[in-house]
């Protein structure tokens, strides 16, 4: 081993270590932790996180990382060992920047922040957290203009925390070929959505029965609960400690059988990723995905390639109908599948369809931009969410929840995020494109077989942590880089093919 970088692995592990204690807190404050802690847990976060950043931001991480960026030392490194110096450089020049005591004032700010927006989502009180998205823009934009060059664009800095080099000008295209190809799809659609009837979904369901029959889809994709746990959280997500602890969440909700039925389809595809990479990467800045952009490609891959297609529930449904015997009498496996796939516009992203999904993301995309460009301010953001979305979607939302307070990214400073859900669907259908080049997927599906499948991607994917970059990856797997037309194409004939178009 190199000496040098022999002599950063004590920093690693220190960070690391600082990095899954808050990594606890923050699981502990979505899952179980009451309401009223979250102030005095904000000062633990506080403390915790300032060390994390006495631990990296310092002269002698500073020294070793210049000198492991050398072309000599470079040399000298394995694949894995660049990749760990090249992601904490990223990591220490972007946090370098902020002064010490700011770092632990929003640490501490994004503690509370969650919990403000929570008790606003649930009162529908937009007024009570708009002082903190405020606040929050505030922040992120001081912080971005701290390691900004002149004349760049501040958005641009953030969309790179989540997808390098998916700048605005490339997403300004990639959405604007969405926007052509799939707003006239979604109105023909839309003149036959009478033809699918899914007025099964939204029957009463009991709650304890979805929990049992979630735990066991999970695991049927592959969800190893000796390296993992699933508790439940108001927002489902997805986070690790390490390789060998990956934690997913999931919502229920009694008179909506598909929402926990996906969300769990789609945090395990989240935590298959991080299951995934090697053991001799995990615990370091490159031992987990490369991109929110690629991560998000797994998870709609199994939510969507996989979780809806009928193959995947032929050996399923029986075990469905078995589960909710009197709720799903009348209800067949053909009827199941149509209406799962069914497209129609409504109000909130977490439970749209595949085909208007991307239109909610575009809506925040654009949202952000005007925050960071200065074209709009914090008080104008419900009115224009609710313009956007009968422009879109041709729906309105009935209020605040359902509206502007819907998703939490913003609460956790988390702006430039959104974009990563539409990249990883087009990511995921590229994926999907060539893997049914390779292997007979339907065939295993019909089996149950879903170890091939979560093999291929391991291999290709996953074990490899952030040791390539997402277009590296994609170019090493498929022969190509990020390619938006295998998106447009799968979802134009789905769509087609399902409402005979």
């Amino acid at each position: 081993m190199n000496k040098l970088y022999e002599q950063l692995i004590p920093y690693l592990e220190r960070n690391h270590a600082y990095q899954t204690a808050l990594a606890l807190l923050s699981w502990d404050t979505e899952t179980l932790a009451p309401p009223a802690a979250a102030d005095y847990t904000a000062k633990s976060v506080g403390v915790l996180s300032e060390e994390s950043y006495r631990i990296l931001v310092c002269d002698e991480v500073c020294d070793l990382l210049k000198k492991l960026s050398s072309k000599k030392e470079q040399e000298s490194l394995s694949v894995s060992e660049r990749a760990v110096v090249r992601c904490l450089k990223k990591e220490y020049e972007k946090t370098a920047c902020i002064p010490q005591k700011e770092y632990r004032e929003f640490s501490e700010f994004c503690a509370t922040a969650q919990s403000v927006y929570c008790r606003a989502k649930l009162s529908n009180r937009f007024e009570d957290f708009a002082p903190v998205l405020e606040k929050m823009i505030d922040y992120t934009r001081r912080f971005a203009s701290y390691r900004a060059k002149k004349g760049e664009n501040l958005y641009d800095l953030l969309l790179n925390d989540y997808e390098e080099g998916f700048t605005v000008e490339v997403l300004d295209d990639f959405f604007g070929r969405l926007q052509k190809a799939l707003l006239p799809l979604l109105h023909k659609v839309t003149a036959k959505n009478d033809t699918i009837d899914k007025t099964y979904n939204s029957r009463l369901y009991r709650v304890d029965t979805q929990r049992d029959f979630c735990r066991f889809l999970a695991g049927y994709v592959g969800f190893d609960f000796n390296r993992g746990v699933l508790a439940e959280s108001e927002h489902p997500f997805t986070t690790n400690l390490h390789n060998h602890d990956v934690r997913l969440t999931n919502h229920f909700r009694e008179e909506n059988l598909e929402s926990a039925i996906f969300s769990v389809i789609h945090e395990t595809g989240h935590a298959l990723y991080e299951m995934g990479v090697d053991d001799a990467l995990t615990g370091t800045p490159a031992g987990t995905g490369v991109s929110m952009g690629m991560h998000e490609a797994q998870s709609r891959f199994y939510e969507n390639m996989i979780g809806r297609s009928e193959a995947f529930w032929e050996p399923l449904f029986p075990k469905l109908k078995e589960a909710f015997p009197s709720e799903l009498a009348d209800v067949s496996k053909e009827r199941f599948i149509a209406g799962i796939n069914k497209a129609e516009p409504g109000p909130v992203r977490t439970e749209a369809d595949e085909l208007t999904y991307p239109l909610h993301i575009m809506i925040r995309y654009e949202l952000e931009k005007q925050i960071f460009s200065g074209e709009c301010e914090v008080k104008e953001l419900p009115e224009l969410w609710n313009q956007k979305y009968e422009e879109y979607l041709g729906v309105a939302p009935k209020d605040y929840a359902e509206g502007i307070l819907q998703d939490i990214h913003w609460s956790m400073g988390n702006f430039g995020y959104f974009p990563s859900y539409a990249i990883g669907s087009a990511i995921a259908a590229q994926i999907y494109s060539y893997m049914e080049g390779q292997m007979p997927i339907a065939d295993y599906l019909k089996e149950g077989n879903l170890v091939p499948i979560r093999e291929f991607l391991r291999d290709h994917i996953h074990k490899y942590g952030a040791v390539y970059t997402t277009n590296e990856l994609l170019k090493q797997m498929t022969g190509e880089e990020f390619n938006p037309d295998y998106y447009i194409r799968y979802l134009t004939e789905k769509y087609t093919k399902l409402y005979q178009l």
